[in-house]
């Protein structure tokens, strides 16, 4: 409510308190994640198929107390995800690239992502700096494949203006974000 009425008087100030309260809910967020919060997360990111009752006696508490800290975690926010990744090599995609993407106008972004979501091939999509406004990673079965996507589909869509093309021979490191232990 509070943005609501600054943003139809005036938007630059809306704007600026939007700022303030995502920086102040982050924040808030930060100072509810306690050590067993961390333990947790730890625990679970090293592994997300193991059962809360194991969760629970290596942190000693109740097998309950886990379930609603979890629950809790996912609520918040800092839990965004779970479930199986699958090996690409193992369907076929044996070929890992990341393409550099320049646009004729970095404005031009939604519209490319838009169609870049189109390509079932293309796994993640950022906005970067740098000599790219876009990076792209994506699986091939083999260059053909890689030639294809690039020359009739990616080079293809309006406002691309050149591409830059990394092959991945080995992916070596593979891991979540590190659960800090120290609380600030």
């Amino acid at each position: 409510m509070f943005l609501t009425l600054n943003l139809q008087r005036n938007k630059k100030y809306s704007y600026f308190c939007l700022q303030y309260e995502t920086i102040k809910i982050t924040h808030t967020i930060m100072e509810k994640i306690d050590t067993l919060d961390r333990q947790i997360l730890e625990i679970i990111s090293q592994n997300a198929r193991i059962p809360f009752k194991d969760v629970a006696a290596e942190c000693g508490v109740s097998r309950a107390a886990i379930h609603q800290r979890v629950q809790r975690l996912i609520d918040m926010g800092v839990i965004v995800g779970s479930g199986y990744h699958v090996n690409p090599k193992s369907l076929g995609y044996s070929t890992c690239t990341y393409v550099g993407i320049k646009l004729e106008k970095g404005s031009m972004y939604k519209s490319v992502v838009a169609e870049l979501e189109k390509i079932p091939e293309i796994v993640e999509c950022h906005f970067t700096t740098g000599p790219y406004t876009m990076l792209t990673k994506l699986y091939c079965t083999d260059n053909e494949h890689l030639m294809a996507l690039l020359n009739s589909k990616i080079q293809e869509i309006p406002g691309v203006t050149a591409t830059e093309t990394l092959i991945s021979l080995e992916q070596s490191i593979k891991k979540e974000i590190p659960i800090c232990r120290n609380e600030k």
